[in-house]
């Protein structure tokens, strides 16, 4: 089974103006209760997500979907490879209710930003109102590792990626002059 193709700013130091332009759009909510196509939505960034084994998370967008949904592991992060559903929650216009305890850095890196990775300052604990992947209301506590993975998936809803962050940025060397071309300050 061949992997669904993931949207990215840039792909072998040429930069991807349309998927950019699909990576930067806001997403729409979907509408409850869900119809069909919603459905359809959803299980195909589903079986996106659990046919990869490079990811913690995705979100719609990243797959050409503008549409708030994200998917992310929830646990079992020591085990490498291939993983269930059991190990993932669906978040269907997820809203974050409450934001606690003081800002901490941490470096994440990003399908839609190939070969980068950023330090980040995110919330240890946040509230989650969503749909759940069959429409109904829920509500979720995330602390520490994956809060920020939440936090993270959730910035690809409203159009913003790791390169939007203000944070120390990591890159290979290999390919430190595309990114120092790329991030030039004007």
């Amino acid at each position: 089974m061949s992997k669904t193709k993931v949207l990215a700013l840039w792909r072998d130091e040429e930069m991807n103006e349309e998927d950019a332009r699909i990576l930067r759009t806001p997403c729409a909510e979907i509408s409850a209760p869900m119809n069909p196509e919603a459905l359809r939505d959803i299980q195909r960034l589903l079986e996106s997500f659990l046919e990869r084994d490079d990811a913690l998370g995705l979100a719609a967008p990243q797959i050409g979907i503008s549409k708030r949904v994200i998917v992310f592991r929830n646990k079992n992060f020591e085990i490498k490879g291939r993983f269930n559903l059991a190990d993932c929650d669906v978040l269907v216009n997820p809203r974050i209710t409450q934001a606690r305890g003081e800002l901490v850095k941490g470096l994440e890196g990003c399908l839609s930003c190939p070969d980068l990775q950023v330090e980040i300052d995110r919330f240890p604990e946040i509230k989650v109102r969503a749909l759940d992947r069959e429409g109904r209301k829920i509500s979720r506590r995330y602390t520490d590792f994956l809060a920020r993975i939440v936090q993270h998936e959730m910035d690809h809803l409203d159009g913003k990626l790791i390169v939007d962050y203000e944070g120390a940025a990591y890159v290979p060397e290999k390919n430190k002059v595309f990114f120092d071309r790329m991030f030039k300050k004007a």
